[in-house]
């Protein structure tokens, strides 16, 4: 195509011609009858009568050509352990993992639940169920017992894999406990529980049970397993959304769709070719894991990067290191992780040769400009951010530079996806808003694209009724964030609908606030919450990470900055903007996988019970912003 924008045009206009073509980027058993079936809207159904395999596609079709180059790269900085799987070898190990469970009598459409740590036989397990048509169901690593329960009561699973332990900052988390525990809360009781034992932690097995990894995978070692052919609109996997109170919210996922939208993104907005190296820092626990550290970068004949540890861990160079060592063409990170890199010295990012490296993608929250910046500044490589969801799978918003270069303006994500009709919706009236700078919600407009979620697992009305919505001639998808879009077409993300705080009647983004207050160059990081307050309605509160602890020594001095900030705000968003209060924190409280608990914040702040905090990664950043308020 001439340009993107034309790109994206046909995407919408010439839907099926052009997903026929993406299609061409996988290998089908047997080839599809229709494109998109959307006779019964919202339900899109992907490449009907195709069957495919996801394993298939991400090892098998690889051994003739590349079977002895990497796939599967495994660093732990927490064990100081490190394991390079070729292809080849790849293939033997998931087939041994796929005949351990075929033992335990998983059968296709049998879901398999993954409670791991980041380490090879996580990966080899999520491919083993793809290879035999298992369902697999992957818990991050070291969620607490209640919250694994509800996830087995509701995904139900034959066989859960497991580990004894995982590490984080050197320390153990031991995951069997925490999963015996799951288990006699939940009122389904899984037939096998398959454990591998890293010695980390010692662990008491039920007999009749749990099954050690080790013992049974060499009763496999020579294990020859095909690939179960699926059609392509079988459930390939359920995610459950963090965050969510009440029953966990199960989004589902096809096989066909997947398989093409991966493949397509690995091309279109990754730039990845066969045989480079693909870096993500994520979790298999959270859909950045799924999608860009398994299944994506193998779709594409690259090899990925498994990586246990923390970003400053032995320093602050280890990521980049890593770069240097396998040669990484692209990265994905997170604005949060960038953050946590932003209070070190940036020589640590200029030890290495990072020329391998074509771009650094961010996702997770908001990138804010001044994070943005540095981290260009720092590495010397495009930084792309990109905008997407659990429920979407890949990317909704960011620059397709595999179409056509575009630049990257710090602060937006970028513009719609190829296959997303992405609108502005008034959020009073559902009228689509067309103008420069307006502000609405983001919806998407049905069909939504190959591997974007089917339905929410086990309950239809559910994904209807969360997700939804009918405007004049058509149903849209509503994301639930804010959103303008500037005269160029590039969207800038303020925020969920539920995070405007309404001062005294001027309805202002908490994202917009934060901006200004991180822009000032002492600030490393923010969260802004608007606070119950019986004058104005509500207030804005900010909790701040200083990037060095040691100038705040004094009341005086945290007063000074304080005032400093103030006046910042003032001048870029107007007094009106002005947060009541800047608090400084060591840390914020965060989820483990990254995203901002401003919820919980907020309900600290208007002394209210802050709820699940199960996915909380560390409690001791709540409990600081409540002894500061006490």
């Amino acid at each position: 195509m001439s340009s993107y924008e034309a790109f994206h045009r046909r995407s919408i206009e010439d839907r099926d011609a052009f997903w026929t073509e993406q299609a061409m980027l996988v290998d089908w058993h047997r080839p599809f009858d229709r494109v998109c079936n959307y006779d019964n809207p919202p339900f899109a159904r992907w490449f009907e009568g195709g069957q495919t395999n996801l394993c298939h596609n991400a090892v098998d079709r690889h051994l003739s050509v590349r079977g002895d180059q990497n796939a599967l790269i495994f660093v732990s900085t927490e064990t100081n352990a490190e394991r390079v799987y070729s292809f080849r070898e790849l293939h033997l190990e998931v087939q041994r993992m796929a005949a351990v469970l075929l033992a335990q009598g998983v059968k296709k459409g049998d879901r398999v639940l993954i409670y791991m740590p980041m380490i090879p036989e996580a990966a080899f397990a999520m491919l083993a169920c793809a290879r035999i048509g298992a369902i697999h169901c992957v818990v991050f690593g070291g969620f607490a017992s209640h919250a694994l329960a509800s996830r087995i009561e509701d995904a139900t699973p034959v066989a859960i894999v497991s580990a004894d332990a995982g590490s984080r900052n050197g320390k153990v988390v031991p995951y069997k406990p925490l999963l015996d525990e799951a288990i006699r809360l939940s009122s389904h009781k899984p037939s096998s529980v398959v454990m591998v034992d890293r010695g980390l932690e010692p662990f008491v097995s039920l007999p009749g049970r749990d099954h050690d990894y080790t013992a049974l995978r060499e009763q496999h070692l020579n294990a020859q397993v095909p690939c179960e052919w699926l059609d392509a609109t079988d459930i390939s996997y359920t995610i459950y959304t963090s965050g969510t109170t009440g029953k966990p919210k199960g989004v589902q996922r096809d096989t066909g769709g997947y398989a093409v939208a991966l493949a397509a993104s690995m091309k279109h907005i990754f730039m990845g070719e066969p045989g480079e190296t693909y870096f993500s820092t994520s979790d298999i626990g959270w859909v950045v894991g799924h999608s860009y550290i398994v299944y994506g970068p193998l779709i594409a004949g690259m090899a990925t990067i498994m990586y246990e540890g923390l970003p400053v861990r032995p320093d602050a160079g280890i990521w980049w290191q890593l770069v240097e060592k396998y040669k990484v063409s692209v990265m994905f990170s997170a604005p949060t992780a960038v953050r946590v890199l932003k209070k070190h010295d940036a020589a640590y990012l200029q030890k290495y040769d990072l020329s391998s490296l074509k771009a650094l993608f961010l996702a997770g929250e908001p990138l804010d400009e001044p994070t943005a910046t540095w981290i260009a500044d720092a590495i010397g490589v495009p930084i792309i951010d990109n905008y997407w969801q659990t429920e979407s799978g890949w990317p909704i918003l960011t620059i397709a530079n595999g179409i056509e270069k575009k630049r990257s303006v710090f602060g937006s994500p970028g513009i719609p996806m190829y296959g997303y009709n992405v609108k502005l919706l008034h959020e009073a009236t559902g009228e689509e808003l067309t103008g420069a700078d307006e502000r609405g919600v983001v919806v998407v407009e049905g069909p939504t694209p190959p591997g974007f979620m089917q339905t929410v697992w086990k309950d239809d009305a559910r994904f209807i009724n969360t997700y939804w919505k009918s405007v004049p001639g058509k149903m849209v998808y509503s994301t639930f964030d804010w959103g303008i879009r500037d005269k160029n077409g590039y969207y800038f993300i303020l925020g969920r609908t539920d995070d405007v705080i309404n001062v005294a009647g001027h309805r202002l983004g908490t994202r917009e606030i934060e901006e200004s207050i991180s822009s000032h160059p002492r600030i490393a990081e923010v969260a802004v919450v608007g606070v119950a307050d019986a004058l104005k309605g509500q207030v804005a509160m900010a909790f701040a990470v200083v990037k060095d602890a040691a100038t705040l020594g004094d009341a005086a001095a945290r007063l000074a900055l304080e005032g400093e900030i103030m006046k910042r705000v003032d001048e870029q968003l107007g007094a009106v903007a002005r947060p009541a209060r800047v608090h400084f924190v060591s840390l914020l409280p965060k989820t483990r996988s990254g995203k901002m608990l401003r919820r919980a914040i907020q309900a600290v702040c208007e002394g209210r019970d802050p709820g699940d905090l199960t996915t909380m990664d560390d409690p001791s950043a709540l409990q600081q912003i409540r002894d500061l308020l006490a």
